[in-house]
């Protein structure tokens, strides 16, 4: 705090996280304030999971249907189809390889298809609340004698409230500290922590709630033990004239992390589960009535229910698959012997060019069968206490309580940031404040 540079960016950033929680709880016009706060205390005890991911994103914003009700998830799922889509269109991938000019061309196509994707997700939920779908079947949250205009309104506040949000995290991306988008889901997460200990603690006894902060602070120190870990490959850098100096002649090393795709395949994973589950909720609630038939016994059934071993499984096997998917989309191997080549780099006891890049795809796909498991277990472990009757309120189907996304977002969003600070601090050479 004492460097002036750095206390700004801080208190920029707790600023700018201030002003996203007050938004948070603003409700959007038309909305039943009243009905919605009587309806949530209902909610805890049988939450289904098909709203649970955005509104763990949006630290509860959904379900109060405040102006920022739909969240970050619209930039989330934006960057993510902004990402896959350099891989199929050529034009994106010429823009990824122009630099900061080509970057910033994404960055409009990725605001663009936030502002659609926000209006899309805004009037589905503004049409589960006007067909009382929402928070309940029957529960009415609306005000009685809203119009078509007042609807329509909704939508557009919420939009607004998403493009806000989108906003802010690029201020704070900007003239903060650390990745705004990150900082504001960290935000939304540990906002809905206490609130959760509590209903534990008064639901299960105390005994429960000691043996869930137990297991919680195990789960953090193995989650912090597998994201600092990484297999650091060892590269030499030949002798090379240029004018009258010399360059190279060093050895360094490539560092590949253990959990090389981050919380993006859970990410992936969650909004793949919620998505059948939503669009079946949207077609009974047009159909005015709840359909009897396969799709809905045998699939949507365990969908909706996190605590089922098919819930489990078909989880845990996407969280695997994605982890793969993403991880071969944003690193090349190819790309990274070529770029070691260019520059006179090697690994010992491997010939540069393709030997060097399939040692690296070897070594990358070791490391990512251990990172996929690793996140699967973890996202996966609070079902298990579902099953063994641990909830929020104490039943089996409620809300997961310290789920194992969140403590991977709240873990290495924290070690991010703190590394961020660490760094500005190095460079500043605070010596005694770092020993």
């Amino acid at each position: 705090m004492r460097d002036r540079d750095l206390r700004r960016k801080i208190l920029f950033t707790i600023a700018m996280i201030i002003l996203y929680r007050i938004g948070a709880q603003i409700p959007t016009p038309g909305v039943d304030y009243q009905a919605v706060s009587s309806r949530l205390a209902a909610i805890e005890q049988g939450q289904s999971s098909v709203y649970s991911l955005i509104n763990l994103f949006s630290g509860g914003a959904l379900l109060q249907l405040s102006i920022f009700a739909v969240g970050i998830m619209p930039y989330i799922t934006a960057s993510i189809i902004t990402q896959l889509l350099t891989v199929v269109i050529p034009h994106f991938e010429q823009l990824k390889k122009e630099g900061q000019t080509g970057q910033n061309t994404m960055t409009q196509y990725t605001r663009y298809l936030t502002i659609a994707l926000a209006m899309l997700q805004s009037a589905g939920m503004v049409a589960l609340a006007d067909r009382q779908q929402l928070l309940g079947p029957g529960v009415e949250v609306l005000v009685a004698d809203r119009t078509i205009w007042d609807l329509v309104v909704m939508v557009l506040t919420m939009t607004a409230g998403a493009v806000l949000v989108m906003w802010l995290g690029e201020l704070i991306t900007e003239r903060g500290i650390g990745n705004g988008m990150s900082l504001l889901i960290f935000a939304g997460i540990a906002t809905s922590l206490p609130q959760d200990g509590a209903n534990i603690l008064s639901g299960n006894g105390g005994v429960v709630f000691a043996s869930v902060v137990a297991a919680v602070l195990v789960l953090i120190v193995g989650v912090v033990f597998i994201e600092q870990g990484q297999r650091r490959i060892p590269v030499q850098y030949a002798k090379r004239m240029v004018g009258r100096r010399q360059y190279g002649g060093t050895s360094t090393y490539l560092p590949l992390k253990v959990n090389q795709a981050g919380v993006i395949p859970v990410i992936f994973a969650s909004s793949l589960m919620y998505v059948p589950v939503l669009i079946t909720e949207i077609v009974n609630s047009s159909a005015d009535m709840v359909a009897d038939n396969w799709w809905q016994r045998n699939v949507i059934q365990w969908l909706t229910s996190p605590a089922s071993w098919q819930y489990i499984v078909g989880y845990f096997v996407l969280i695997v698959f994605f982890a793969y998917f993403y991880v071969s989309i944003q690193y090349d191997p190819y790309e990274q012997a070529e770029n070691m080549k260019k520059y006179g780099g090697f690994i010992p006891g491997i010939r540069p060019g393709r030997p060097t890049a399939e040692y690296l795809a070897y070594v990358l796909t070791r490391l990512l069968a251990v990172g996929s498991i690793y996140l699967g277990l973890v996202a996966v472990l609070p079902n298990f206490m579902l099953d063994m009757g641990v909830s929020v309120s104490g039943g089996s189907q409620g809300a997961l309580p310290f789920g194992g996304t969140a403590i991977l977002i709240l873990v290495s969003v924290a070690l991010t940031t703190v590394k961020q600070i660490e760094s500005q601090l190095m460079q500043r050479n605070y010596e005694g404040f770092l020993k």
